[in-house]
């Protein structure tokens, strides 16, 4: 191919990734009930709702905010996970501007944003347009998170007409006025894969929570009527409660649509109906040994397994549930941090390494950027947050991906208290404690930023907010186990794709980029 050749294919792909559209998807009654608008939109909202599972569903909007942190890592193993050094670079925060997951990253979130805002313009009800411009609202909240920037295309028609390129703080006020906007046609209950009213009033304490760290991410500010709009809105999400003991899993299970009692908003997961690949997080895991095998990829870092103690429920435990069926005789973890010496989970039988064969198989407490030796394949402990749905048998699964859980609520509602929100009488330690108290843990006997910091960890752990919470609590720049250079600052925001500065002459780079 040559360059001109290059240029226009580029061009050609950025024009679809806008422009798409899914109209096979088969419609869901409980999307439908109680709204006017026609088939053709009912299959756009769809549509519109599908565009989240991709970037969301530990793919690559997840791998932007996790694996460059101290919580994920994607090693190289040898041969494997190399991918011409892609996931190093995020983790190592060496990206440019050629990075694929960045590029990908953008193309979703953008057709996120076309998919959502094509809705609007076939006749929707009040509610199917509410819903719609939830959904860009959260494309355009990450698309900020990420670059800085929020990018809307007003005319869908004539793509003659760059998309317009807000700045951060211009498209955080878009954001809110758009909530704002839709709040009274949202749903006040319903299914948790429908954008709803709570829904809504957790997006807006995102925005408020991170707005001093998303227009000053140096040095990031908390202006008090932004913590008490936090603290507010907390408050009127209501409807929830903290998983009673042993039931923590139950938010992420197979059926969690039916059993979790914390989760608000969630991507639809379904075999034989839609969704996203859920069998991602169970295969990018999974040694090649285990039953089924999986790709052998990603990993946590030992010093963050370690803020766990061994009475955490969270750390991860021996569960039952229906899409196991399985005796599980070893009583090893089959859920949370998978550590040591693994198991066959029918028989119970210890299994063995496969290069070198004659070696148990047991995942590693350390790890490096580039595994080798005996533990080419075995360095690094694996995260396995939603339980393996053995009774599906395709890649589908039926675990519904979490955006949105009650516990994050009230984790945002203490940290607005600790910045200097006005609590009206609660107390951020009590917030913390009664969670804790549900996990299984002791109280806390004080609570400082850093303190909450890790409990976000313990609790929200590969949910993908650690590279957010790391730079509002000033923390994205410093060094791990695995990273031991100090971070710049260029790197609180990620480079802007070139090939969107490409065919888009509104985008300016990111500095130093």
């Amino acid at each position: 191919m040559n360059t001109k050749q290059g240029i226009y294919a580029v061009f050609i792909l950025s024009l679809l990734s806008f422009s798409c559209t899914k109209l096979n998807e088969e419609l869901r009654s409980n999307l439908e009930e109680g709204v006017s608008g026609s088939a053709n939109t009912a299959e756009l909202l769809i549509s519109a709702y599908s565009t989240l599972n991709t970037p969301y569903q530990q793919q690559s909007r997840w791998c932007l905010q996790e694996l460059s942190t101290d919580e994920a890592i994607a090693p190289t193993r040898g041969g494997d996970w190399d991918d011409n050094g892609t996931h190093r670079a995020i983790h190592l925060h060496t990206w440019n501007a050629d990075n694929s997951y960045m590029n990908n990253t953008y193309n979703q979130l953008g057709t996120a944003v076309f998919q959502s805002s094509n809705v609007l313009r076939n006749n929707p009800s009040a509610q199917q347009g509410a819903e719609a411009r939830f959904i860009r609202a959260l494309a355009l909240l990450d698309m900020i998170d990420l670059w800085g920037v929020a990018v809307y295309r007003e005319d869908l028609d004539n793509f003659r007409v760059d998309p317009k390129v807000m700045t951060a703080e211009e498209g955080l006020n878009f954001v809110i006025g758009e909530i704002n906007a839709i709040m009274n046609d949202l749903p006040a209950s319903g299914p948790a894969y429908v954008a709803s009213k709570n829904a809504a009033r957790v997006l807006l304490m995102k925005v408020y929570l991170n707005k001093g760290a998303f227009l000053n991410r140096e040095n990031p500010t908390f202006a008090p009527e932004d913590m008490n709009k936090v603290i507010e809105l907390a408050d009127q999400v209501t409807g929830y409660t903290i998983s009673a003991p042993g039931k923590y899993f139950d938010n992420f299970a197979p059926d969690n649509d039916v059993k979790s009692t914390e989760n608000i908003f969630t991507l639809y997961n379904k075999e034989g109906d839609r969704g996203g690949s859920m069998s991602r997080t169970y295969n990018t895991i999974a040694h090649y040994n285990m039953k089924p095998g999986g790709w052998n990829g990603w990993a946590t870092l030992g010093t963050f397994y370690d803020k766990f103690t061994s009475d955490d429920e969270r750390r991860g435990i021996n569960y039952s549930y229906p899409a196991f069926g399985r005796p599980n005789p070893s009583g090893a973890p089959n859920v949370g941090f998978l550590a040591g010496q693994q198991y066959d989970q029918t028989t119970g039988t210890p299994l063995m390494a496969r290069n070198p064969s004659s070696q148990p198989l047991v995942f590693t407490h350390d790890i490096t950027i580039r595994t080798s030796g005996n533990t080419l394949e075995t360095a690094g402990i694996r995260v396995l947050k939603y339980a393996y749905d053995y009774a599906s048998q395709s890649g589908q699964k039926n675990n519904d991906w979490v955006v949105y859980r009650y516990a994050d609520v009230l984790l945002m509602k203490a940290e607005a208290i600790l910045r200097g929100g006005t609590g009206g009488g609660t107390n951020a330690l009590d917030i913390v404690n009664d969670i804790r108290s549900a996990r299984g843990v002791p109280d806390l006997s004080s609570l400082s930023i850093d303190e909450l910091l890790d409990e976000r960890g313990r609790e929200l752990y590969w949910e993908g907010w650690r590279r957010q919470d790391l730079i509002r609590f000033g923390k994205f720049l410093g060094t791990w186990v695995t990273k031991p250079e100090a971070g710049q600052p260029k790197e609180l925001l990620f480079a802007l794709p070139s090939q969107q500065i490409a065919v888009n002459p509104s985008l300016k780079q990111n500095p130093g980029y």
